[in-house]
């Protein structure tokens, strides 16, 4: 057999074994979502307190637009923030670990930063820049920076320093090391920061529209509340969830892509 068809059943291989994972959940999901329907009407559990699967899908369907236009917002916001806090945290942790009085002189002031609950923290930037989609990526950006700094950090240090000796015996420069040892040593540890600012960066900006905006699920969710409409809250905590697993199941499928070699570890 030729090596283009080898390659072509490994990728149908592959194809067919993602594809059987993901209806693999799918089921789960579905099977757990007739198991809490079934505990809920046998049980006669009242809605406020458990609203059945079947109640949260009618209410989403009686209103879609105005639950996938607030998903899209609070997407936006979200992205725009975890872009930048990544960037900035990958950016802070190789100038923290290049230049050692930058890392003592700034680094406690970043731990110190988020000390600051991000209520009160929003409420500032909120007058800086008013209700907008700015400020609730700020918001966003504001706690997921941090755990992208600190793992670099962590991937930085791990590194053996043998083998940063050998490129420079063989007279590679700084950027040469950065970019062809630390940072591919350091990318598993990123990686699992990214997957976590992820889910701050949802949760920063669904805070920051509490503090005032027309649309987002943090808007839905306190119209919810202050109508005491618990279905509605539910179904904005499942759009939330759904966001965050669809953020999630991103990063892992690009460290899966660009993290190659730890499959084979």
């Amino acid at each position: 057999m030729s090596l283009s068809g080898l390659s072509g059943i490994s990728l149908s291989a592959v194809t067919t074994g993602r594809f059987a994972s993901i209806l693999k959940s799918l089921i789960w999901i579905a099977v757990f979502l007739g198991g809490v329907e079934l505990i809920v009407v046998a049980l006669a559990i009242r809605p406020y307190y458990l609203p059945r699967p079947s109640a949260l899908a009618a209410a989403f369907l009686a209103t879609p637009q105005a639950y996938l236009l607030s998903m899209w917002r609070t997407l936006l916001e979200t992205m725009i923030g975890f872009v930048a806090g990544s960037l900035f945290g990958i950016a802070m942790g190789v100038l923290f670990h290049r230049w050692t009085t930058l890392r003592e002189l700034f680094f406690p002031l970043f731990v110190v930063s988020q000390t600051i609950p991000v209520i009160a923290f929003g409420a500032v930037v909120v007058l800086w820049f008013g209700n907008t989609l700015l400020a609730k990526a700020v918001i966003s950006f504001y706690i997921s920076f941090l755990p992208v700094t600190v793992n670099t950090l962590l991937g930085f240090a791990a590194v053996d320093p043998r083998q940063v000796a050998l490129m420079r015996s063989f007279g590679a420069r700084e950027g040469q090391i950065l970019t062809r040892l630390y940072l591919p040593a350091a990318l598993p540890q990123i990686f699992v920061a990214l997957k976590l600012a992820s889910s701050l960066s949802l949760v920063g900006a669904i805070v920051g529209e509490w503090f005032g905006d027309t649309t987002g699920l943090g808007v839905l969710l306190l119209q919810a509340m202050y109508n005491e409409n618990v279905v509605g809250i539910w179904v904005t905590i499942v759009a939330s969830a759904c966001l965050g697993m669809g953020l999630y199941a991103i990063v892992s499928e690009a460290e899966r892509r660009i993290v190659f070699w730890g499959a084979e570890q």
